[in-house]
C-alpha cells in the first residue's frame, strides 16, 4: 500500500511537471503598432516584439499564445486576466506602475514629432538640441520646451490616446496646440498625410514605418528626439502585480537575450538599428 501511495504522488508529481512544462503563456499585444507588434494582411502577427516573444517563450520552454488588444484596454483586460503579461510598446512610466509591475526593459526608442513636407513647421530647430532627456531639469531642456510651444502654438498635434505621447502634450503643451487624440497610430497617420493634423508625435519607429510604408512619402521629422520623463525608461513587459513567478521568469530570459545579442539582432531586423537595452 505504502509503495502503491509513492507510486501515486511520482506519477501525480510528473504529470504536475509535465504540466506546468506544457503551459503557455497569453501574452496581450495591440497589433497595430508596427514596426513593434502589427496584424499583416494575412491576418498575423509580426513585429519586433512578435520575434522578441517567441524567442523568449521558446527559451522558457512554453508556448506563446497572442491575444491582441485594443490599445485603451490593454492594462484594463491583463487586470481581468485575458491574458498573463504584455508585449505591446509599452513604456514603463510611474503612472502605469501604480497598476502593474514591469520586467526590466528590452527596447527603447525616442519620440519625435512629423509634420508634411511643405508645412512650415518642417526642419524646426529647437535651442540647437537633437535630444531632450526631460530626466534633465536644465535651462537647455526648459529652453527646447518653450521654442517648441512658441513654434506649434495655435496648430492641430494629433497623438494616439492613453499614451505617453498624450501625457506630454497635456504636461507641456496645454493650451498651446489643440489636441487630437486617435485609437490607432495608423489613424493619426492617415489624418497627418490628409492634412487634418499639423503634427504627430510617436515613437521614432513607428514614423519611420509609416514613411517607408507610402503613406508617409510627403512626411518629415521636425525639432528634437524627446525621451525621459513622462516618456519613461524604456519599453517592458507588464505583469499583474501578483504575478511574481511570471515576472521572474521573463526578466531571466531578457537578461539573456540582452547579453548574448538575440535583442539587439531582433532590432536591427525590424527597426534597421539597435535599440536593444
Amino acid at each position: 500500500m505504502k509503495k502503491f501511495l509513492i507510486s501515486l504522488f511520482t506519477v501525480s508529481l510528473l504529470f504536475g511537471i509535465n504540466s506546468v512544462n506544457a503551459k503557455s503563456i497569453r501574452i496581450g499585444t495591440e497589433g497595430a503598432y508596427p514596426p513593434w507588434n502589427n496584424l499583416n494582411s494575412a491576418g498575423e502577427l509580426e513585429g519586433a516584439e512578435i520575434d522578441f516573444g517567441n524567442e523568449a517563450c521558446s527559451r522558457m520552454a512554453v508556448e506563446c499564445e497572442w491575444v491582441t488588444q485594443d490599445w485603451d484596454g490593454i492594462i484594463p483586460a491583463l487586470l481581468n486576466g485575458k491574458y498573463d503579461i504584455i508585449i505591446a510598446g509599452m513604456s514603463i512610466t510611474e503612472e502605469r506602475k501604480e497598476k502593474v509591475n514591469f520586467t526590466t526593459g528590452y527596447m527603447t526608442d525616442g519620440a519625435r514629432f512629423a509634420v508634411l513636407k511643405d508645412s512650415g513647421l518642417a526642419d524646426m530647430k529647437i535651442a540647437g538640441m537633437s535630444k531632450v532627456n526631460l530626466n534633465n531639469a536644465g535651462g537647455k531642456e526648459q529652453a527646447a520646451i518653450g521654442q517648441l510651444i512658441s513654434a506649434m502654438n495655435g496648430k492641430t498635434v494629433c497623438v494616439q490616446s492613453s499614451t505617453i505621447h498624450q501625457n506630454f502634450i497635456e504636461k507641456h503643451m496645454a493650451g498651446a496646440v489643440e489636441l487630437k487624440l486617435y485609437q490607432s497610430v495608423d489613424d493619426h497617420n492617415l489624418d497627418l498625410a490628409a492634412g487634418r493634423c499639423d503634427a504627430i508625435l510617436a515613437d521614432v519607429g513607428s514614423i519611420i514605418d509609416f514613411m517607408e510604408a507610402g503613406g508617409g512619402v510627403d512626411v518629415a521629422f521636425t525639432g528634437p528626439t524627446f525621451s525621459g520623463g513622462v516618456f519613461g525608461d524604456g519599453v517592458g513587459g507588464a505583469v499583474r502585480k501578483e504575478d511574481t513567478d511570471i515576472l521572474e521568469m521573463w526578466n531571466k530570459v531578457i537578461a539573456d537575450m540582452s547579453a548574448d545579442g538575440t535583442t539587439a539582432k531582433i532590432t536591427q531586423k525590424w527597426f534597421g538599428r539597435d535599440i536593444s537595452m
